[in-house]
């Protein structure tokens, strides 16, 4: 498997299970075509159609590309923390019953995180 080497910033969330400031990270109001990888190992997580816009602070996603995450109970024990199903990599929390979305999930993600990938693959 293929680890990318991280900023102190990224290693603070994805190894040690940080959050970014809410309205801070380059993916919050970003709104291209294309897919969303993990930052640490490329593996592909969200397509750009089930990103959405909940005011959260964090980019928001009602799905994710099947088998790409895991879920486990935070350390808080009350949320539900979702991590890449290939590294491990930290990506941020799950929630469900906001209805936001006609699917009532919302994976809100730290854009240090992932990295984009526009639909024709430049980057």
């Amino acid at each position: 498997m293929k680890i990318n080497k991280l900023t102190k910033e990224e290693e603070k969330v994805i190894v040690n299970k940080g959050t970014e400031p809410p309205f801070s990270g380059r993916y919050n109001d970003f709104f291209e075509e294309g897919n969303y990888v993990c930052r640490r190992c490329d593996n592909p997580l969200f397509d750009s159609a089930a990103k959405f816009r909940s005011g959260c602070g964090w980019p928001s996603f009602d799905d994710e590309i099947k088998g790409a995450t895991r879920r486990i109970t935070d350390r808080d024990g009350a949320r539900t923390e979702i991590v890449c199903a290939r590294c491990n990599a930290h990506l941020g929390h799950v929630f469900k019953g906001e209805r936001l979305t006609a699917k009532d999930t919302r994976h809100c993600v730290n854009s240090l995180s992932i990295k984009f990938i526009p639909k024709n693959g430049k980057k």
